[in-house]
């Protein structure tokens, strides 16, 4: 009866050593899936390009506020709805998107001035320039995420998304 005995202690302190290294790898493997989750495919929505206002900063005319631009790029097949998303400047100007489908592998311009929106111009309709010499242009879906975001230094122009 002992050996008995002995041999139901043993089972037991294996059993429970098997449980402890289970759960102390539980935590660890559900980790692992929700990083995998957290993780995003880059968006097939971009900047592209942008023409901001310079020497003529104070011409207000509809022709220099035309001039003034940012292109946003699907560089994916499919066409997306950019129904809430916006393009902001540092300043915090702001233009929201209305019900806007982008074509896959085409490009719009966002024009600061007035003028009638088509499928590759759409106008701010604003009455001054906002793209300054040193600015950020930043785009985001409508949920409010950074999907791109662009800046230039004067003549130095880099990328940031």
């Amino acid at each position: 009866m002992s050996a008995s005995l002995a041999t139901r202690r043993v089972v037991a302190a294996l059993l429970a050593a098997g449980a402890l290294v289970g759960a102390a790898a539980l935590p660890a493997t559900a980790d692992d899936h929700g990083r995998d989750r957290d993780r995003r495919a880059p968006s097939s929505i971009v900047i592209s390009d942008v023409q901001y206002g310079g020497a003529d900063r104070g011409d207000r005319s509809a022709r220099a506020l035309n001039r003034e631009w940012v292109e946003v790029k699907n560089t994916g097949r499919k066409s997306v709805n950019l129904r809430g998303f916006t393009l902001t400047d540092r300043q915090g100007n702001r233009y929201r998107f209305a019900d806007f489908r982008l074509d896959g592998r085409s490009s719009v311009k966002v024009h600061t001035g007035q003028g009638r929106d088509t499928r590759r111009d759409v106008y701010q309709d604003r009455r001054h320039q906002i793209w300054d010499e040193r600015d950020t242009a930043t785009l985001r879906d409508n949920r409010g995420n950074v999907v791109d975001s662009d800046s230039w230094n004067g003549r130095r122009h880099h990328r940031n998304g």
